[in-house]
């Protein structure tokens, strides 16, 4: 029997699951627009559906990017993400700020994309996330009025070793700094009073 490498089975676990739930999702979508222009999609019911199925396609879409297979060929413009990123935070209880202007190697967004939810465990409480790109180098900026970031997850990143892996919800803590390694990045870690950095700079 071949051997295959765990994060690649996960990353093509992830994107079978995201390219499956994909076109349901779209169907439900399509059928509610379909409903509007009949004028049949004006109760306030039908718009919460509808914005459930807005919220839960642009979700499926950044999964894909965050934990599906991602190569160095591949390249992912910062328009695509963007409009993602607007759906999945579209409830305002955390800001992120426009993904940097350009077109990246789908293996870089998804590194930044797994910072961002790593940069969201600090924010439990609503906050302001920004990614920036400088010289081939990421940082993603976590900043609050209450910041709360977990010692042991933020540990994760810098090669700490636990006993047990984490609940589901933080498996981007232990993804990300493989997802550096694979595009030869260091992932370093920031925190203060008042933010939660993670910078990824080339080696």
């Amino acid at each position: 029997m071949p051997h295959h490498d765990t994060n690649s089975l996960a990353a093509l676990i992830g994107s079978r699951i995201c390219h499956d739930l994909i076109s349901p999702i779209g169907a439900v979508n399509n059928g509610l627009e379909l409903l509007e222009l009949s004028g049949t999609a004006s109760s306030p019911e039908l718009a919460l559906v509808a914005e459930s199925v807005a919220n839960a396609n642009a979700r499926i879409r950044f999964f894909r990017l965050a934990f599906g297979v991602a190569s160095m060929d591949q390249m992912t413009g910062a328009e695509e993400v963007t409009t993602i990123l607007k759906g999945v935070y579209a409830d305002g209880r955390i800001k992120v700020s426009d993904y940097p202007d350009g077109s990246y190697p789908r293996a870089h967004v998804r590194a930044t994309l797994l910072a961002l939810l790593c940069a969201e465990q600090a924010v439990p409480y609503g906050g302001q996330i920004d990614i920036d790109h400088t010289q081939g180098a990421w940082v993603i900026r976590a900043t609050a009025d209450r910041l709360a970031p977990d010692p042991e997850l933020w540990s994760l990143l810098q090669g700490a070793y636990v006993n047990q892996p984490p609940v589901p919800s933080a498996v981007q803590f232990l993804m990300l700094p493989e997802s550096a390694l694979e595009i030869r990045m260091n992932c370093s870690v920031e925190i203060t009073d008042d933010k939660a950095e993670i910078a990824l700079t080339p080696v």
